[in-house]
């Protein structure tokens, strides 16, 4: 159903329906969370983090990740993806890091031909909560109002995830539109 490779813009189905892959990305552990979007209603579908082992060596842990994110793709087989900006931290070789799992969590989902998109967080958080400075605590709330057939005390990298999708949800119009302009 999906042709080509991400940054396209977004994908008209044709029963109206779209699953959104949201991903928070992070070299300890990344969240993901699935929703669905019908029209103007959105509902739950699934959520998980893929943690890897702060020992293994570099490249395990990114393909711990790689073959996470695959594993989630062929279970749920999301029509697009989106993916929260992480901020620059500190610690030079801590923000490379980073990087390089941040790398991974774009580069998989568009390795299967979804349209990847980015958020930052305060973007997120203020489709979500409103406010572009929300606490972790009030973001996990809001998704819990907003999704309330999720499952109770879900783990904040995965709440995040969700948040991103939810805040592609709420964009992927203006979205097309945009692209549709360029």
């Amino acid at each position: 159903m999906v042709s080509g490779y991400g940054f396209q813009g977004c994908i008209i189905v044709a029963n109206g329906m779209i699953k959104i892959l949201g991903l928070d990305p992070g070299l300890q552990c990344t969240g993901w969370g699935i929703v669905q979007k019908k029209e103007n209603s959105l509902s739950y579908l699934a959520h998980g983090v893929i943690q890897t082992n702060a020992k293994a060596p570099l490249a395990e842990r990114l393909n711990t990740l790689y073959q996470g994110i695959i594993e989630v793709l062929e279970q749920f087989q999301p029509h697009e993806a989106a993916v929260e900006e992480t901020f620059v931290n500190q610690n030079p070789a801590s923000t490379l890091k980073l990087g390089m799992a941040r790398g991974v969590v774009l580069f998989t989902p568009a390795s299967f031909g979804l349209n990847v998109f980015e958020y930052s967080a305060n973007k997120v958080k203020k489709s979500v909560v409103g406010s572009g400075h929300a606490q972790k605590s009030q973001v996990s709330q809001m998704v819990s109002w907003l999704l309330p057939t999720m499952p109770k005390n879900v783990v904040d990298d995965a709440a995040d995830a969700l948040a991103v999708a939810i805040c592609h949800a709420h964009h992927r119009e203006l979205n097309q539109k945009l692209m549709n302009i360029k």
